[in-house]
């Protein structure tokens, strides 16, 4: 832990029991030391500073109106916990953040038992919450739930299915909407925050119960139309007219910075009749406390490592332009061509480059939030008309919306196309959101072409050929980061579809490689032929269809055959040992090997290291060539 007089009163808390001992003055002053911390510390990791930025004050409220961890706090998403993980125990370690072996940047429940739920893609919370709750319920416990949610995570649907379930069961928990966008309530004051601790407080709820028991001694037309009143009022007043419908009790907006109004609000929640969920509704601005001047992107969500006293970012210079920017440009070249194309992004415009493509198409481009689901449907429906729908979603995040791939997408042989970026292991976000396993759920989809970029040409010509297709679904995946350094043509030209390319001939090893590990294939082949193994490196470029004559070559005419791919069991290697075993290819005495993934998540690093973890390397490749050979004594790395 760094002790320092900018932060006494913070050295003081080492866990919420310590926060809890505070007196209510002194919060103003911790939740300030809390911001630096957070700050100081980020600017050594790099990560997500404008969440934790904005919810500092309750994240300090919550720990101390709450008894965690046995009440239980869950965040939504987690990017926001930087400054929970401080107050939980964790902060000597908060400077690994992100790092190998460090700390992770979201909640995960093998970290602390104050994080009673792993999160790091949206909208999550409210359904985990109400399980918590449920359970405490049937094991006759009294612990609270508490789960914080963000307006932007309120676009996803499993947060309204969630919210329509626990209104119905009228489940003790209480919601928190972190409205950081200002996009539900208006300017909230002295007013609001009057009016929040009133309608809050058991008086209020009190005298509302009374009424309710009085009116139903009345017909029920005034029965019913003195309940619409009531709620209709306060919705007018505070703007949760939709949460009521849904079961909720609504308090708010509140300002999310003003312990004064939080903290009144909070106990009488938690003190409160238990009769019904509530949703707090709390006004906050991301970023807020920002230490540096002037509007920026990274204020609003994640920088890298910076100056705590400047500002001044770490910045490596790329040595080649990103893959997603690669393909940014490479779809507006193809939209500059042809005025059917269309692209859609789910809440990600910046990630997946669409940005630039909103830029110059900006009625051709369409963020439908977080709301993977519908995104899929919506450029089905879009291919229906005749259109021509890219929809760029990382591969994690495509998970979400795989039965309507299937469905919706799928049987129909519609022509939507998948631009699925942060293919493979990603680095500091880690196990949840690394591309492991778009081969395996994409390439079992009868019709569908799957395509893996292996450099940043390769991905201008398959976005050029997603384009081409226009009689069937298909899919392009691609790794974060920088490319190869290879020339990337001003367009793509059109690929025959499912076939390969090879890059070196040999004899004795075949390297089939889907993906972005071909440059690894041919550093193991320069190392496997200074040791006298003749090596062959083939892109096979598509997993469906599959160069099946390619592969068949290869058998044929090499001792061993490897595949390498950067996703999970079930995915390329896969089909080619299917097709393989099949044909008879695996009848004349071939050594096959199959390089994926481990059937394990792989935690944060930087990627390098994680690869080396999965054996994904070059020294991995040349250690399962020895080995398929019965010369492992000779190591994987020629000394």
């Amino acid at each position: 832990m760094t002790i320092s007089n900018q932060t006494p009163l913070l050295d003081t808390v080492m866990t919420p029991d310590d926060l809890r001992g505070l007196a209510p003055v002194d919060l103003r002053q911790l939740a300030d030391e809390l911001r630096r911390e957070m700050i100081d510390a980020v600017s050594v990791t790099g990560g997500h500073l404008g969440a934790g930025l904005g919810v500092v004050e309750l994240t300090v409220a919550l720990h101390y109106v709450y008894d965690t961890p046995g009440d239980r706090l869950i965040w939504d998403v987690g990017h926001q916990t930087y400054p929970h993980k401080i107050l939980t125990g964790r902060r000597d370690r908060i400077r690994t953040l992100r790092q190998g072996g460090g700390l992770s940047g979201f909640t995960k429940r093998s970290e602390s038992e104050y994080d009673p739920f792993g999160a790091a893609h949206s909208s999550t919370s409210i359904s985990a919450g109400l399980g918590m709750a449920v359970g405490r319920d049937l094991a006759g416990r009294d612990n609270r739930v508490v789960c914080v949610i963000g307006d932007g995570s309120m676009s996803a649907g499993m947060a309204y299915e969630a919210m329509n379930n626990a209104g119905s069961m009228n489940s003790r928990m209480l919601v928190v909407l972190n409205d950081n966008d200002m996009s539900i309530a208006p300017a909230v004051g002295a007013m609001s925050a009057y009016l929040s601790r009133l309608i809050s407080s058991k008086p209020y709820r009190g005298l509302r119960e009374i009424a309710k028991q009085v009116v139903q001694h009345l017909p029920k037309t005034v029965e019913e139309a003195a309940r619409k009143a009531e709620e209709y009022a306060r919705g007018l007043v505070t703007g949760g007219t939709l949460f009521e419908e849904m079961g909720f009790y609504y308090v708010g907006p509140i300002d999310g910075h003003n312990l004064d109004h939080l903290l009144p609000v909070l106990r009488n929640i938690r003190n409160g009749p238990q009769d019904r969920p509530v949703l707090l509704h709390v006004v906050t601005e991301k970023g807020h406390g920002h230490p540096f001047e002037g509007p920026s992107e990274e204020k609003y969500h994640a920088v890298p490592k910076f100056d705590v006293v400047t500002g001044t970012q770490v910045k490596s210079q790329p040595k080649a332009p990103s893959y997603t920017g690669v393909f940014a440009n490479a779809l507006v070249a193809e939209a500059e061509a042809d005025d059917r194309i269309v692209a859609i992004t789910a809440a990600m415009p910046s990630g997946t480059g669409l940005d630039k493509f909103a830029e110059r198409f900006p009625d051709r481009c369409f963020d439908v939030g977080i709301a993977e689901q519908h995104a899929v449907t919506f450029a089905a429906g879009l291919a229906t008309e005749g259109l021509k729908p890219f929809t760029a979603i990382y591969s994690t995040f495509l998970q979400r919306g795989f039965d309507q791939v299937v469905h919706d997408v799928a049987i129909q042989s519609l022509p939507v196309r998948f631009a699925i970026d942060r293919a493979g292991l990603i680095g500091a976000d880690g196990a949840t959101h690394a591309g492991a396993f778009d081969l395996a759920y994409l390439g079992c989809l009868p019709g569908m072409v799957v395509m893996a970029a292996a450099d940043e040409a390769e991905l201008a010509h398959m976005t050029a050929t997603a384009a081409a297709i226009d009689d069937r679904p298909s899919a392009f995946r691609y790794p974060r980061g920088e490319g190869t350094g290879v020339e990337v043509p001003a367009r793509g030209s059109v690929l025959e579809l499912g076939k390969g390319r090879v890059l070196r001939e040999g004899t004795t090893v075949a390297i089939l490689s889907l993906g972005a590990r071909l440059g690894e294939c041919l550093l193991a082949a320069e190392d496997l032929a200074a040791r006298g193994l003749s090596a062959t490196v083939a892109d096979a470029r598509f997993l469906r269809p599959l160069d099946t004559d390619l592969v068949s070559r290869l058998a044929a005419e090499h001792e061993v055959l490897i595949t390498i791919e950067e996703g999970s069991v079930g995915g390329f290697g896969a089909h080619v040992m299917q097709w393989l075993a099949g044909s008879g290819g695996l009848d004349r005495g071939l050594k096959p090997r199959v390089m994926t993934l481990p059937d394990r998540f792989i935690d944060h690093d930087t990627p390098e290291a994680q690869y080396a973890q999965a054996g994904l390397d070059a020294a991995g490749i040349v250690a399962t060539a020895l080995s398929a050979l019965g010369r492992e004594d000779e190591g994987a790395v020629r000394a």
